[in-house]
């Protein structure tokens, strides 16, 4: 992934020199558990352990050559070691040391999405408990539906986020295993107890069955979790950008001083950060269909999955690392506008109450089809008009004969339709 779009910790977690670090790691461990089994003298591993040294430019070199990472690095590291080499990969196949040093690496990335969740779901819990009695109006359609609140909205982003947590912590599990069973996955040349060593000295657990490969529905379950997170944010993004258009402008992104929203407009306050997120949300979207086309390996194992693996496993963690940090600091920042939000409840001149209308006449023994006929033709006058609906409820004849002026009124009071939203914030919080 490009560096405008990558954080140093996640990044690192997919250099070169760290897959290498992983890497020998597993065949240093195969080793010790070799050395438990009495096929390798103390001395070999020793001998393993102390004179490995990892020479990027000497496994290019090789690889130039051989056309075979795997190979290669066994080389370079078996140049610095000598005869106890003999032992390095003994019985092993590439895939043994990729996908187990794979789970580690995902395993680890796992690890830092879930630590940048938790964050991010600490960040819109506190602002949702900021704005949990803030009123404003609920679209459908985008268009006005009736009064909730700022933090009922935020509320249900956190539920939304809760679940990706339980989503994203099943993923890890799922590719949280290890393979040391050699070329078709049967120990044909090992013990089964090199995996298992290895495993447990690694937090891996051994594959109950594997080919020559983890199998890829492993890694597309890990790729289809990050895709859906994807689309919660890129959702939550979205929502930021409608409610800082100008003609809305309920909440805004925070505009530092010396920013600048347009190399022409001086006056732009542009949300780019939620457009961000959507532009990179899909991509992870995206690398997830490739996930899934990884699955149908040939037999007990083709190449076809690699080539698509080294890019789609580092740019979808690392662009999710990076997605998730920019929408906790958009949510930490964010410019809310109360009075606009006040503003717009009363845009449509008292027509979002028309269901209260509507059930209360039904309650006082009017039909509802008749009910919704005559509450819908004065809503439809005082929208289309830009007249008071409260008003034109209240010279009615048909209406007052139902209701007294008091409780008609009474119909218009924003906060019946938010008294439930503390009972809604102890279900999603626990609280």
């Amino acid at each position: 992934m490009i560096e405008r779009y990558s954080l140093p910790q996640m990044s690192q977690l997919w250099s070169e020199e760290k897959k290498y670090q992983v890497w020998f790691e597993i065949e240093l461990l195969a080793c010790e558990a070799m050395e438990k089994l009495g096929i390798a003298s103390r001395e070999d591993v020793e001998n393993i352990r102390t004179k490995a040294k990892i020479d990027l430019e000497r496994i290019a070199e090789i690889e130039a050559v051989v056309k075979h990472d795997v190979i290669a690095f066994i080389t370079a590291i078996s140049e610095k070691i000598g005869p106890s080499s003999r032992f390095l990969h003994l019985g092993m196949t590439s895939s043994d040391v990729v996908d187990t040093g794979l789970a580690i690496l995902l395993n680890q990335a796992c690890d830092i999405l879930i630590k940048d969740l938790n964050r991010a779901l600490g960040v819109v819990r506190n602002k949702a408990y900021e704005y949990r009695d803030t009123l404003m109006i609920g679209r459908s359609h985008g268009v006005h539906g009736e009064p909730i609140t700022f933090g009922f909205k935020l509320a249900l982003w956190h539920a939304e986020l809760k679940r990706n947590l339980e989503r994203l912590k099943s993923a890890k599990e799922a590719i949280r295993v290890g393979k040391i069973s050699g070329s078709m996955g049967t120990f044909a040349h090992l013990d089964p107890f090199i995996e298992e060593y290895v495993c447990e000295k690694t937090g891996l657990t051994p594959d109950p069955i594997s080919n020559q490969v983890v199998q890829r529905d492993r890694h597309a379950q890990l790729l289809t979790t990050l895709a859906i997170l994807a689309g919660s944010l890129e959702k939550f993004a979205v929502e930021i950008r409608h409610l800082q258009r100008t003609e809305v402008r309920e909440a805004e992104e925070f505009f530092s001083e010396g920013q600048k929203g347009s190399s022409s407009m001086p006056h732009k306050r542009n949300p780019i950060g939620s457009e961000n997120i959507t532009g990179l949300a899909r991509v992870i979207r995206s690398n997830a269909y490739a996930a899934l086309e990884n699955i149908p390996l040939w037999h007990e194992r083709d190449i076809s999955h690699s080539s698509v693996e080294r890019i789609i496993l580092p740019d979808s963690t690392i662009l999710m690392d990076y997605i998730l940090n920019r929408f906790t600091k958009i949510v930490e920042n964010l410019t809310v506008f109360p009075d606009k939000m006040t503003r717009n409840l009363n845009l449509t001149h008292g027509v979002i109450y028309s269901q209260r209308i509507l059930l209360e006449l039904a309650k006082k023994g009017e039909q509802r089809k008749e009910a919704y006929e005559i509450v819908q033709k004065l809503a439809m006058e005082a929208w289309q008009n830009e007249r008071s609906f409260e008003d034109l409820l209240l010279n009615d004849r048909a209406i007052l004969s139902y209701m007294s002026l008091e409780e008609l009124k009474a119909c218009f009071d924003p906060g019946y339709y938010v008294r439930h939203v503390a009972a809604i914030f102890k279900r999603v919080f626990q609280d």
